[in-house]
């Protein structure tokens, strides 16, 4: 994804610029460093590189995979021509490669080519990469790496300690290496991530359709984004992104899902809950435990959260908890009616309880399907403190 970008502030010197893609504010950073103390976040790279604008090492770190593989992967697809990639570009795996292997692959001088390429994926797994007798090797090829190689290293799932000499001289203002870090997103700021993608792609997503992509997938941006490029290549033109094209192909039942067993929970339709819940039981696959108690310890989460904010919440609370459209707020807003806060604790209490009983704890004979029918039945009939101690 690539997000149109603007220059907020910069100075000559040491030439300080900082990019934020429009619509999302510097609190949804993907940060990498590159050459003089140039920060950009992972947008402005992949829009770098489109530019075939290419740095001699990129090292990408952090949490969240989906911009590390969306940056190799440019890089795999865009430095060379198809033809010379065969001679000119390599792709190792860090289990199966060390320190001293990946730098005899970068010192090579490409064939027939102005580079060559160098990917090391997984590279959180090279054995001697954090080993301190490797970094006399590194230190001297980092320093002074070859031009015409493009070395990437794909480290994923955590970040290098900082306070140590490799994570020092890799954000070191001299570095020539791009480091980029890219963090996982919070659960309210998915919405916002997901609404600048699909725009990003000229298209345009419903805030409801919004809310449940939110909520049944989760933070999961590589998921996220491969659900919108199937609702994107099934739209018409001039079609909206709506919830119920998400019902369609995400795989949500348009009457039986867990956003409507909320709702009933909501509306205290008991009639309406119990036939979900046979559906549930009836289709255990699709509908697994785990997951749905999870969506529900969110509902009830928030629905807390805004118990503390007062009776009538400003609509800056809701898009603190990422609750954007005005559709979800008066579902909360009746929610907040329907279940006061010491009701909303108690729930939140046999929501936990659930989750252990699924994992074995006091839990009898119960299958997943019994756990969440007593659970909803506990939701609905309030039941006298100290029953089920």
């Amino acid at each position: 994804m690539v997000v149109p970008t603007r220059r907020l502030q910069g100075n000559k010197g040491s030439y300080r610029v900082i990019l934020t893609p429009v619509g999302l504010s510097p609190g949804y950073s993907f940060f990498l460093i590159l050459t003089s103390s140039l920060i950009l976040e992972a947008d402005a790279l992949l829009k770098q590189l489109q530019q075939r604008q290419f740095q001699p090492v990129y090292f990408l770190q952090g949490e969240e995979p989906y911009y590390i593989d969306a940056v190799a992967d440019l890089i795999e697809k865009s430095v060379l021509a198809e033809h010379e990639r065969s001679f000119n570009q390599v792709v190792l795996y860090g289990k199966d490669v060390d320190v001293a292997g990946i730098l005899g692959q970068a010192k090579r001088f490409p064939m027939m080519a102005e580079r060559s390429v160098v990917i090391v994926k997984e590279a959180q797994t090279v054995a001697d990469l954090e080993q301190e007798r490797s970094w006399p090797f590194l230190e001297a090829y980092l320093k002074n790496p070859l031009s015409s190689t493009v070395l990437v290293f794909c480290y994923k799932h955590k970040t290098l300690d900082s306070r140590k000499k490799l994570g020092k001289l890799l954000s070191g203002k001299e570095s020539p290496v791009v480091l980029m870090t890219s963090k996982k997103l919070y659960d309210n700021q998915v919405p916002q991530w997901l609404t600048a993608n699909v725009r990003a792609r000229g298209q345009q997503i419903t805030g409801q359709a919004t809310a449940m992509l939110a909520e049944y997938i989760g933070a999961d941006l590589g998921r996220l984004a491969n659900e919108v490029d199937k609702l994107v290549l099934n739209l018409k033109p001039g079609q909206p992104i709506d919830e119920e094209l998400v019902q369609r192909l995400v795989g949500i039942s348009k009457d039986y899902n867990i956003f409507e067993l909320q709702k009933a929970l909501v509306q205290r339709d008991v009639l309406k809950a119990n036939r979900i819940l046979g559906y549930f039981a009836a289709n255990p696959k699709a509908n697994p435990l785990i997951p749905n108690l999870t969506l529900l310890f969110g509902f009830f989460t928030k629905l807390l959260v805004l118990h503390q904010a007062g009776t009538n919440p400003a609509d800056g609370e809701f898009k603190k908890l990422g609750i954007m459209n005005s559709f979800a707020q008066k579902e909360y807003q009746q929610a907040m009616r329907v279940y006061p806060v010491e009701r909303v604790v108690g729930i939140i209490h046999l929501i936990r309880r659930a989750d252990a009983q699924s994992k074995g704890i006091e839990s009898g004979s119960m299958d997943d399907a019994e756990i969440l029918r007593e659970l909803v039945w506990l939701i609905l009939h309030a039941v006298p403190a100290g029953v089920l101690e």
